[in-house]
Formats: C-alpha cells, sequence, structure tokens
C-alpha cells in the first residue's frame, strides 16, 4: 500500500512538472495578417523590431477572394510553424484572425485596429453598428472593392506621408464584397485570450465600435492617438503590444 502511495506520488509530480513546463513554453512564432486594400509588406517596420527582439514572424499574404479563402490562406502559414503562435490582425484580418485562432497551434490574438466578430456578424453587419467617418470606399462592377484614391491618404492612412499613401492608392487589393458580407463562425477570442489596439483616429473603423468588439471579447485594451494603418505609422508601439501579449502567454 505504502508501495503504491509512492509510486502515485511520483506520478503525479512527473505530471505536474510536465504541465507546468508546457505552460511556461515561451510563445516565439507570430503571424502576422494584413487587411483589406493593402498586401502584407506593410508588416515590415513590425516584423523588424519583433525579429530583432527574437520572434519568429511569418506575414500571411491572403487573397481577399472570400473570407474562407483567406482564413485557408492563414491555415496555411500557421501549418507550417513550429510550436505556439500568435496571431495578429489588422482591420479586415481581425474577422480572420477570428476563425484562424480557432486553430490549437495558436495560443491568443492580437487585434490592431480590426474587427472582432462574434458568429453571425459580418464586417458590413458591424459597421453599420457604428459607421465610420469615411464613405470612400466604392464597389466595381464585378463586385470587388476600393478605397478613392483621391481619399486613401485621409481615410485610411494620415499619418503616413502623402508620397508613401499615394503608391498605397496605386497598388490597392480589392477585396471582394462576398468577403465583408460573410458571416463569421465561432470567434477563438471566446475560449483564447486576446488584446487589442483601438486607433482613436480611426476613420476607416468607428474607434467606438474597436471599443465596443473589444470589450465584449474581454480584450487586453490600448488606446493609441492615431488614424487606421497605425501599424504602419506607429511600429515600436505596436510591436510592444506584441510583445507583450506574446511574454503573457510565455508566463
Amino acid at each position: 500500500m505504502f508501495k503504491k502511495s509512492l509510486t502515485t506520488l511520483a506520478l503525479s509530480l512527473v505530471l505536474s512538472v510536465y504541465a507546468q513546463s508546457s505552460m511556461a513554453a515561451p510563445v516565439k512564432n507570430i503571424v502576422l495578417v494584413h487587411g483589406a486594400f493593402v498586401d502584407g509588406s506593410g508588416w515590415d517596420p513590425v516584423a523588424r523590431i519583433l525579429n530583432k527582439a527574437g520572434y519568429k514572424v511569418s506575414i500571411v499574404q491572403e487573397p481577399q477572394t472570400s473570407l474562407a479563402d483567406d482564413v485557408a490562406a492563414t491555415r496555411r502559414v500557421l501549418a507550417l510553424q513550429s510550436g505556439k503562435s500568435l496571431l495578429v490582425g489588422h482591420s479586415y484580418a481581425g474577422m480572420i484572425i477570428s476563425d484562424a485562432g480557432n486553430d490549437p497551434s495558436v495560443s491568443g490574438l492580437v487585434y490592431i485596429a480590426a474587427f472582432q466578430p462574434k458568429q453571425g456578424e459580418s464586417l458590413l453587419s458591424l459597421a453599420k453598428k457604428y459607421p465610420p467617418a469615411a464613405q470612400s470606399i466604392t464597389e466595381t462592377p464585378d463586385h470587388f472593392l476600393y478605397i478613392k484614391p483621391e481619399n486613401f491618404h485621409a481615410d485610411f492612412a494620415a499619418d503616413l506621408p502623402v508620397k508613401e499613401t499615394n503608391l498605397l492608392a496605386q497598388s490597392q487589393l480589392m477585396p471582394a464584397v462576398a468577403a465583408f458580407a460573410a458571416p463569421a463562425g465561432v470567434p477563438a477570442w471566446k475560449t483564447k485570450p486576446s488584446w487589442a489596439v483601438v486607433a482613436t483616429q480611426d476613420r476607416a473603423i468607428n474607434p467606438e465600435l474597436e471599443r465596443f468588439m473589444a470589450k465584449r471579447a474581454h480584450s487586453t485594451v490600448t488606446e493609441l492617438k492615431g488614424n487606421h494603418a497605425i501599424y504602419a505609422s506607429q511600429p515600436e508601439k505596436i510591436a510592444a503590444v506584441i510583445e507583450k501579449a506574446a511574454q503573457s502567454l510565455s508566463q
């Protein structure tokens, strides 16, 4: 009986040590997902900072042909990682990471001026709750979307140099209307920790909507004074939020 108790105690100790070591495993993979109208190159300043800090950074280049296609593209990149990942999304990419974040390899989510849907909500339905200041998104005859070039600087990236935003306006990645209209599934923030950055001068997503969604998701919130493309205009502050989230998940 005594020998059996010792065996049971030893087994319990081994399992406890294993569980603690697993929980303490650091999150070193950061997967960044860009929003609509731009590609992943805008993440470059943030990626450089995180790479220098020792993180393995991957940037998803989603097609934006449909929400399902974009989630699949993100899961494809997640599958390439070794170990746990922190998933980060800007703007429309909040819709993407809320779904892709259900992957078992994802430890947490960071929303940068992004949509945080609950099940059944679409980007369009959320935007109607708190309409944005910008009204410059236009639909093509074949049902894709773009921002009027003359409004791109003011409505999307007022904090960046005009020369830079002119190039972004000329090279827009056009999302399908269907991607914005697609309803969300069960969001990962229901079961995983999340962080959110509210851009207080955002014209593309109403800051009040960002606050509402973050509060509903019980996200840890950071408010930063800046426009929608805050990840590009304030990369040091955005990288700091991401790194703090990764460190929190590694404790």
